[in-house]
């Protein structure tokens, strides 16, 4: 997984009183945006001021990832090579936050002594009290409990600059997928009530936002609760984003294929600013194998929901989650998701290596492919993904495509997203 430096914003005119912060971040779009947050509520507590070197910082973040085996154990390397400055400074604080430190909990202080924060997703607002406490008190805190809906009512408003904003509308999960430790990370789902979500995206826009991305581990799974105690689904969530002045462009991720409700697919014929994609994991082509990884479909009704998807949106854009080399996977079922992706046809996915998660049910299956015959998979896998996306973009030239300038690009003048997750330079 990739790790991103947040940015943090600062208050230039009284700068040399502010404190210092350093965060890295592991994993997804859920863990960027709670970075974010993190950096908005320590910005309330003199915590302004972004470094990218953790030798300068009053405050080192750890949000990590547990998804995958080596995200976890990078982190435990990067704690390792900072004990130093624990050492040198003391009045340092180091914390670990996001689904490592929900699993591992206290088990982080065992292994990293000298790190003095343990929280999880749905204790990060709790952040400044922690400190405090750790600092009053001069003993390490743990906290990775799950209050559910008390994280959403903490967030202080966010602090934007650009013309996109991720929005978390849900959190958890609740499909229980046998290989996956989010459910026991990030806790079941729970949605955030309908008007707030609203009454946040509507600010944004207020604040030059012109994209929004609806973020939530299963977020098509939204449920949340009106003012008037009546309940609204993502469906009626899409279709009220499409009405706030502004917003121009709403995205979505990550969605699960059991929550891709008929009325969900007919918002992409009746709402315009729904952006012409769709990530939609499916894992695997092997009805055998989607069994054992309990993710509740079979091909054929994975390759429905697309088919119904595209009725709606013609030349609708899809992008997928792939794992090769699942316990009991024999060769015909790895052709059998090759099948799969050569008729569907993929914009682009995230494929992996199966990864065995302690504590998840796949974790007592005898994992039983080779990992040789795992990595010739996956690499035959990305080559096909390659080859759709080569043959897609090239079927592009010469169109026209709404574009949205992002950002001053290294490299050019101008970077753009392109309306099918496309980055283009000018």
């Amino acid at each position: 997984m990739k790790e991103k430096n947040i940015k943090v914003f600062t208050n230039k005119k009284s700068i040399s009183k502010h404190k210092k912060i350093y965060i890295k971040t592991f994993g997804c779009q859920m863990n960027t945006y709670d970075s974010n947050k993190m950096t908005d509520l320590l910005y309330e507590h003199g915590y302004t001021l972004l470094t990218n070197n953790p030798e300068e910082a009053d405050l080192i973040l750890f949000n990590t990832c547990s998804v995958r085996e080596k995200a976890q154990e990078k982190v435990f390397s990067d704690l390792g090579r900072i004990k130093s400055l624990k050492q040198e400074n003391p009045n340092i604080i180091i914390g670990v936050g996001g689904c490592v430190a929900s699993q591992e909990g206290s088990e982080i202080l065992n292994r990293a002594p000298f790190v003095d924060i343990v929280f999880g997703p749905q204790t990060l607002h709790r952040l400044p009290y922690l400190i405090n406490k750790k600092i009053n008190e001069g003993r390490s805190q743990v906290d990775i409990s799950f209050p559910e809906i008390e994280k959403f009512d903490s967030m202080v408003p966010s602090k934007v600059e650009g013309p996109t904003a991720f929005v978390s509308i849900m959190e958890g999960c609740s499909k229980y997928c046998s290989f996956c430790v989010v459910p026991y990370t990030r806790g079941t789902e729970v949605s955030r009530p309908f008007e707030d979500v609203l009454i946040e995206i509507a600010d944004l826009s207020n604040n030059g936002i012109k994209e929004v991305t609806l973020l939530g581990q299963n977020v098509n799974a939204y449920i949340g609760k009106t003012s008037n105690g009546d309940m609204a689904d993502f469906a009626k969530l899409l279709e009220y984003v499409h009405e706030i002045p502004g917003i121009e462009r709403i995205r979505y991720t990550t969605s699960h294929p059991r929550e891709m409700t008929k009325r969900i697919s007919l918002a992409y014929a009746n709402l315009p600013k729904l952006v012409s994609f769709v990530h939609l994991p499916v894992q695997s082509g092997s009805d055998r194998i989607l069994s054992s990884m309990k993710r509740g479909y079979t091909a054929i009704e994975y390759k429905s929901v697309i088919k119904k998807l595209r009725e709606s949106r013609p030349g609708l854009s899809v992008s997928s989650d792939f794992i090769v080399g699942f316990p009991g996977e024999t060769e015909d079922d790895f052709k059998k998701t090759i099948s799969l992706i050569e008729e569907i046809g993929f914009d682009t996915a995230f494929s992996f290596i199966y990864s065995r998660r302690p504590g998840t049910p796949a974790s007592n299956l005898n994992d039983d492919v080779p990992y040789e015959v795992k990595l010739e998979r996956l690499q035959e896998l990305q080559r096909l993904i390659d080859k759709q996306a080569q043959e897609i973009a090239i079927s592009m030239i010469g169109t026209k495509q709404r574009i949205l300038v992002e950002n001053h690009s290294k490299k050019k003048f101008l970077q753009n997203l392109w309306v099918v997750q496309r980055i283009i330079e000018l």
